[in-house]
């Protein structure tokens, strides 16, 4: 007996639709695996049922293939087909560039500058770690002039002690 060819469209009866829904669900499921066994191939299947239920498939990360997906359509319109290695450094690229901008405004809002878009919150914050960062520096500062004064002042020891030598050195002859 063989196969009959069936007409694609809705099945009307709702039990025989989510008999058909759930084995060719399933089909569907084992094909994904069979391509991304055979062929080495990333492969996610999502599939939603009428009742809102999630059914997917990953042949790694999920998470890892739809940044791969978003990160590849951003940049089809730039390239006909860029490489992994590309899609790599121009995500790293994108990272550093905005780190680099957070971490500008940052130093802009430490200097005083752009302080407008801040809220109070914001502001207390930038205050507090303001305040912590100067008396770090004026700890830093009170410890290197204590320790030129200590510098100093063997120096000046050495200097007198050189001096009397000199003066009996002289006083002798």
């Amino acid at each position: 007996m063989t196969r009959q060819k069936i007409e694609i469209k809705k099945i009307d009866n709702p039990t025989a639709r989510q008999v058909t829904f759930s084995k060719r669900r399933r089909g569907l499921f084992k094909k994904a695996q069979e391509l991304s066994t055979l062929c080495d191939a990333e492969v996610a299947l999502i599939v939603f049922s009428t009742t809102g239920r999630l059914f997917d498939y990953s042949s790694s990360s999920m998470k890892q293939v739809i940044d791969r997906h978003n990160l590849h359509s951003q940049n089809l319109h730039k390239f006909d087909q860029p490489s992994l290695q590309l899609q790599l450094e121009s995500s790293t690229y994108a990272i550093l560039s905005k780190e680099m901008a957070d971490r500008t405004r940052e130093l802009r809002q430490m200097k005083g500058e752009e302080l407008q878009e801040l809220n109070m919150e914001e502001l207390m914050r930038l205050e507090k770690s303001l305040e912590g960062g100067l008396s770090r520096v004026v700890q830093t500062k009170g410890e290197r002039l204590l320790n030129e004064i200590d510098a100093l002042r063997r120096k000046e020891a050495q200097l007198t002690e050189e001096n009397l030598r000199l003066k009996q050195h002289f006083i002798w002859r």
